[in-house]
């Protein structure tokens, strides 16, 4: 097998776990997010002026209990960046409830597995 079919479905490995997050967004549950993040995960971003969920990806599972389904929500993965074990993705995401998002995560690859271990979003306005 070459190289090429190898990463290819890396990055479906990768696009698979940033599915169980926007699987998550959709139902409004944490629960359905968690498999897409390593337990030690972290969030950053803005909300307007305000720097928004600093620290445990918790944060955002609490958050998205609270905030309930995002029934409309539209994702696309715009890019994937692969380097061996080490993975980025940025991802648009439009009408979360009203709301725009532009998200960046960093994947590792842990156990054979990818897991998203750091969000860092911007609401846009």
């Amino acid at each position: 097998m070459s190289d090429s079919s190898t990463d290819l479905r890396e990055y479906d490995a990768i696009a698979r776990a940033v599915h169980y997050y926007i699987d998550g967004a959709i139902s409004g549950k944490g629960d359905d997010m968690k498999p897409a993040f390593h337990a030690a995960a972290t969030i950053f971003g803005y909300a307007g002026d305000e720097f928004a969920f600093p620290g445990p990806i918790q944060g955002l599972f609490d958050w998205n209990d609270n905030n309930g389904a995002a029934t409309h929500l539209q994702a696309r993965i715009a890019s994937i960046d692969l380097i061996e074990t080490v993975a980025t993705v940025r991802l648009e995401l439009d009408n979360w409830n009203g709301a725009r998002y532009t998200d960046l995560f960093t994947l590792l690859k842990v156990d054979g597995e990818w897991k998203i271990m750091n969000k860092v979003f911007h609401l846009h306005s």
